[in-house]
């Protein structure tokens, strides 16, 4: 018998159950946790260390658990022994998706170190940026990352890098991680408190500018219960039906990078939690992903919207049996309704899924599942109760429920601070309140609705691309004389990214040169893919800033090229 979501949500998180909630006070707020969350993420993986079976498949190569630890442990005692690395010392990690990322991500938090995952993505000065913020001591990264590192305008003389799987020739100052490990290493011991720092990630900043958002082990630990909670009560509200055939094990498809909130906490941190096998992909490739979806019986995929429709468009989609799969979906951007339906209607016990949260929440907040997700689509669903949220209008008062407003966010979950940035960390984070910078409205079952964002950015494909970034580099191209850069409705994406470019008088520019300028200077997936050209000025308001949205709609009636 199914039960309501209050009524799931009453049992889950009952007194005495694995998911109780108590107040205590955290950073000087009172705040609802678990009262069974773990001290430390050391403690986590100590919890995964009797594990036997095969933890992470990636390619040909199929690693158990104990191999993970191991090789983590003597990553942890390099770190120390090697490195002289100390509790609180920053130590990045730049490279694609391999198990190693795993394991020095283990080993960094396991020695009270923070762990700085770089966007793999990024350009060089993007990178040094970073590296130079956080003052990193070390960084665990490949061959294509080093070079990027090396050639950045950064001074990253002081910087130790350990060379994972690599390719070079020996050629730069990096040490090869098969010379750091020593067979008789083990993880240092330390104590660390639940709420010393663990990770910095990075995120699009009001300066144009990364922010790094710093969360404690609370923090971290506090998500990853908060989503194994919303689960049990999903399961309440709707119980699955007892198959025979069904996977002995959950395995979660890892198809988003680890640097990004969605792949490290819920995805791979997750794994630990539940015990689930992580199916690692080298790169994102829909027909590559249902051959493991069927060969490894993947019961979770999660990824951003994008991937769901690439899996459905793939030419193969219709060849792979995909019956294991419980769950697809993800977050990082909304879910077209159209989407969901699809899901719900081409995948045998697949149900459509999505959260909404922030690399500020650790990615957890309210998520949306099943036949909820079917009948309120435009709803990003309800957080159990460690998350509260709420609306204000723009002087800060709480609006009544249907009203739109800014969403804020309280709980364990949200970060500490923004490193280095305490001004943005005062205007983002009030009396422990996190304004997510997002309109929306909460219904009067508690259903949030996100219908736009406050803060100028793109969200494309689950990655955040701040306008005034990208501008900044537009306008190092002589012939701009002035831009905008905005986000457009994308079916795939969510969104992409568009600019409108007047050229100085006397001058000529095309979108394809625009491109090629931008080529090396940010990120690919931050250049603008429709470019508009025009020789009149944009149009501003009163106060003299450009009209984005003004924009948006002339772009139907002027000539854009589309790259």
């Amino acid at each position: 018998m199914s039960l309501s979501f209050d009524e799931a949500v009453k049992q889950v998180c009952a007194p005495g159950s694995l998911f109780e909630i108590t107040e205590t006070e955290v950073r000087g707020n009172s705040t609802r946790v678990f009262v069974g969350t773990p001290p430390n993420l050391r403690f986590l993986y100590q919890m995964a260390a009797d594990r036997e079976d095969e933890f992470v498949i990636y390619e040909d190569e199929r690693w158990t658990m104990p191999q993970i630890l191991e090789l983590s442990g003597k990553i942890g005692s390099a770190l120390v022994n090697e490195f002289d690395v100390e509790q609180g010392d920053r130590v990045a990690i730049a490279m694609r998706n391999y198990p190693e990322w795993i394991a020095a991500f283990t080993a960094i938090t396991s020695i009270g170190a923070i762990a700085v995952p770089l966007n793999a993505w990024w350009e060089p000065e993007e990178l040094g940026f970073a590296i130079n913020d956080s003052a990193a001591k070390v960084v665990f990264a490949d061959t294509e990352r080093i070079q990027k590192i090396l050639s950045s305008k950064t001074d990253v003389s002081s910087l130790q890098i350990v060379n994972v799987r690599s390719t070079s020739k020996g050629n730069d100052s990096s040490i090869r991680l098969e010379a750091l490990l020593k067979s008789e290493s083990t993880m240092p011991e330390v104590q660390i408190d639940p709420d010393d720092n663990a990770t910095i990630l990075y995120t699009s900043g009001t300066t144009g500018t990364p922010k790094g958002a710093v969360s404690s082990h609370r923090a971290i630990l506090s998500a990853l219960l908060g989503f194994s909670a919303r689960a049990q009560v999903a399961e309440l509200v709707e119980p699955q039906k007892n198959d025979s055939d069904k996977p002995a094990r959950n395995s979660f498809m890892l198809c988003v990078p680890l640097f990004h909130v969605t792949g490290l906490i819920p995805v791979m941190l997750g794994s630990f939690v539940g015990q689930s096998k992580l199916v690692m992909m080298h790169k994102w490739d829909p027909d590559r992903a249902l051959e493991l979806i069927e060969s490894e019986d993947v019961t979770h995929f999660i990824g951003v919207p994008t991937m769901s429709w690439d899996l459905l468009e793939a030419e193969t989609f219709n060849s792979r049996d995909t019956s294991s799969l419980r769950s697809v979906g993800g977050g990082g951007a909304p879910m077209p309704p159209e989407l969901v339906k699809r899901i719900d209607e081409n995948f045998q016990r697949g149900k459509p899924g999505l959260g909404y949260g922030m690399t500020e929440t650790n990615a957890y907040g309210p998520q949306n599942t099943g036949k909820e997700f079917l009948d309120h689509p435009t709803s990003t669903g309800r957080p159990v109760p460690i998350m509260q949220l709420r609306v204000t209008d723009s002087s800060g008062k709480v609006v009544n429920a249907g009203e739109k407003g800014e969403l804020w966010f309280n709980g364990p979950t949200i970060i500490t601070e923004y490193w280095n940035r305490p001004e943005a960390t005062a205007e983002s984070i009030v009396d422990g309140w996190l304004r997510s910078g997002d309109i929306g409205h909460i219904d009067k079952d508690g259903r949030v609705f996100v219908s736009d964002r406050v803060k100028d950015m793109v969200l494309r494909g689950g990655e955040n691309i701040y306008c005034a970034e990208v501008e900044a580099v537009l306008y190092e191209i002589s012939e701009v004389y002035e831009c905008s850069v905005y986000g457009i409705p994308d079916e795939r994406l969510g969104e992409k990214v568009a600019c409108h470019i007047m050229v100085r008088q006397g001058d000529s520019l095309t979108a394809k040169q625009v491109a090629s300028a931008l080529q090396g200077q940010i990120a690919s997936f931050k250049i603008p893919e429709v470019i508009t050209i025009v020789t009149d000025p944009l149009p501003r308001n009163a106060s003299g800033k450009i009209l984005k949205r003004e924009l948006r709609e002339t772009i139907t009636n002027t000539s854009v090229v589309d790259i």
